[in-house]
């Protein structure tokens, strides 16, 4: 097919070309500001960067480039033409298709316009379709010359060979190669519209639904977050740097006054340092590596500790220390040094990469930092959440899902004492513990009952594993190492049959989710979201037993992500009558926002409703979304009163 683009420089032009058609595709081509121009990648950069032109599809085959600002040959009215991109965009009537709907979401919101739907990401739909019998594509797999050349077997020029080292406004906008390399970007993102949709429809239905309705607009959002940036406080970055180098080089003096000039290196993980562990102090090999060589990780060290306790007390200080370097290390490494990397020299804030479809659950995950990994207020002597500062007259406003995974667990285990606690909106791991240790609902809660702390954090540990298949030696492991108890074999297979008996709907529903699993060879979410689990009929037992977790796993955990996405389209649809109300970080089950002090009641009220609005028409439990603000991540409070 010999494609028909051209070039377009009037709006009159531009709406003859699209008229009545309710689908259209766009790209937009970008180049640096005048201060970034010598500055890697500062076209994608909606703070570095402008719009130079727009293309738009509406007939495979056909496509128009629309030269905005290129500095040779003639533009249309830029100011006519954003007016005009704003009422396109926002169209309900014309679903807008793009490839990185993301990054056309970030630059026109960098122009004040929030993309609504419908939306249609071609990124996103090859995400969602298979590469192989069990395979869906990744996001390596999703760029649109190399999928052109796979679904079409069309070779697409690259950017490289179309500018010749140059900015994209550097080329003449009416140029024959110009206009074709941008029209070609919408013309194949409509071609992928239509091949992914017939693939959709063929072999994965429910797929197309989740792409339209929740992955697409989910990714406008996330173009929204990348914008806004998460506002830092650069000076106290600094200082706080400083202090973990002190400290750091004072637990190193205290190391190497009990092991002399052994080189611990950055992180205590130097051969030279183990061996000296195994070698010179002849301490046992307590945990190995994969290659059976001697382990010299977190968990390692606590046992090596717990082993001097007993044997060589004299050494047992020197784990506390290795700890304590390593903790003050990851502080330093991730969250000072790291963040630094990532300030914006044009807005002072981290703009992370968050992406919707990284995960085979469908939860969203986050790099260039990993700003969803911060540490708790719990394990944060350095103040990390204190970097993440509002800028003045604003506040950081999180909602987060309570308990969304154990309320969606309860909902397909159907287990009629785990629903009325919440229906009833009871606590529970108050009925954890009572199911676990046979003791009252009331007894449960009651603060002052005898082991009321051990058997509280013992029920809470259990929840978050119930669903998922619980073993007697990972649930010793988890109380152990995460919560601090310990507890026999014994007394965790238990804890594990009391838990089945008290939860009856729960065996049930995990022995019919791995049956279908095996018979399927995949699991999926309430609404469709499908993963391919082969190895679930293995004759390895590592292999199907982690296939069957995941079994039991992504039906919860992905459900729960669905559901948070669901919440994330409707805020998106509110956000153009709410210009003050800026999205910036999602961290597993929560929402961040910056939000003016006057406008924080009205923001949490509205947000509130988006999350806790029933998801799907099946979910009859209900969700709480819980409200926290403060001037900085690490002096949020609970607002009980909004």
């Amino acid at each position: 097919m010999t494609p028909n683009y051209r070039s377009v420089t009037t709006i009159e032009g531009v709406r003859a070309y699209i008229g009545n058609n309710r689908i259209a595709a766009f790209d937009f081509e970008t180049a640096p500001d005048a201060p970034y121009r010598e500055e890697p990648k500062a076209a994608l950069n909606p703070a570095k960067a402008h719009i130079v032109g727009c293309s738009f599809s509406t007939t495979i085959g056909t496509g128009i480039y629309v030269p905005i600002a290129h500095q040779s040959g003639e533009n249309i009215d830029r100011r006519e033409f954003l007016a005009f991109l704003a009422e396109f965009l926002m169209n309900p009537n014309i679903i807008k298709v793009a490839h990185n709907i993301a990054f056309e979401s970030a630059m026109a919101y960098a122009q004040g316009i929030v993309i609504q739907p419908p939306v249609y990401d071609t990124m996103c739909a090859a995400q969602m379709t298979l590469k192989g019998a069990y395979e869906f594509r990744t996001l390596q797999d999703s760029g649109l010359k190399k999928l052109a050349k796979e679904v079409f077997d069309e070779d697409l020029p690259t950017f490289e060979t179309v500018t010749a080292g140059r900015h994209f406004d550097e080329l003449d906008g009416n140029a024959p190669e110009t206009v074709r390399y941008g029209a070609a970007d919408s013309d194949f993102a409509l071609r992928l519209y239509h091949a992914f949709n017939d693939w959709f429809d063929c072999y994965l239905p429910k797929h197309r639904i989740i792409v339209e309705n929740i992955e697409s607009p989910t990714a406008v959002y996330l173009g929204l977050m990348k914008c806004n940036g998460i506002p830092v406080d650069v000076p106290l970055m600094e200082e706080r740097r400083a202090a973990a180098e002190a400290e750091m080089g004072s637990i190193r003096n205290e190391i190497r006054f009990m092991i002399g000039d052994v080189n611990i290196g950055a992180n205590c993980s130097t051969r030279e340092f183990e061996k000296y562990l195994y070698q010179v102090l002849k301490l046992p090999v307590l945990k190995t590596t994969e290659t059976d060589k001697p382990a010299m990780d977190d968990m390692t060290m606590t046992l090596l500790k717990e082993w001097c306790e007993q044997n060589r007390p004299e050494l047992a200080k020197l784990f506390t220390l290795v700890q304590a370097y390593r903790k003050w290390g990851k502080i330093k490494s991730t969250y000072i040094d790291g963040y630094l990397k990532y300030v914006n020299n044009a807005t002072g804030r981290i703009h992370p990469d968050i992406f919707a479809l990284s995960t085979d659950t469908g939860r969203m995950n986050c790099r260039n930092p990993n700003a969803q990994n911060m540490p708790r207020k719990t394990n944060d002597p350095l103040g990390v959440r204190d970097f993440i500062k509002a800028p003045e007259g604003c506040k950081i406003l999180s909602l987060d899902f309570s308990q969304i995974e154990l309320r969606v667990g309860a909902f397909y285990c159907r287990d009629e004492v785990m629903m009325d606690t919440y229906r009833q909106n009871g606590d529970i791991h108050a009925a954890t513990t009572s199911v676990i240790f046979g003791v009252s609902y009331a007894e449960a809660q009651d603060k002052h009952a005898e082991g009321y702390k051990e058997h509280r954090t013992i029920a809470k540990n259990v929840n978050f594993g119930t669903f998922y298949g619980l073993f007697p030696s990972g649930l010793q492991k988890t109380l152990k190492f995460k919560a601090g108890v310990d507890k026999s074999l014994d007394e965790c297979a238990e804890i594990i049959a009391n838990l089945k008996r008290g939860y009856k709907g729960l065996v049930t529903w995990q022995e019919e989710t791995k049956a279908d699993a095996r018979r399927r060879s995949y699991t999926e979410t309430w609404l469709g979201r499908r993963r391919y689990l082969p190895d679930i009929t293995s004759n390895d037992w590592g292999r199907k037993s982690f296939a069957e977790r995941c079994a039991l796993n992504t039906p919860i955990q992905g459900t729960a992500a669905d559901i948070l996405k669901l919440a994330i389209v409707r805020i998106l649809a509110g956000l153009p009558e709410r210009p003050w109300l800026r999205p910036i970080l999602q961290i597993h089950d929560e929402l961040t926002f910056i939000v003016p002090d006057e406008r924080l009641a009205e923001a949490v009220d509205f947000i509130r409703k988006c999350m806790e609005e029933q998801p799907f028409p099946a979910f009859d439990l209900p969700l709480i979304a819980e409200a926290s603000a403060g001037t900085t991540f690490g002096k949020m409070e609970e607002l009980e009163d909004f």
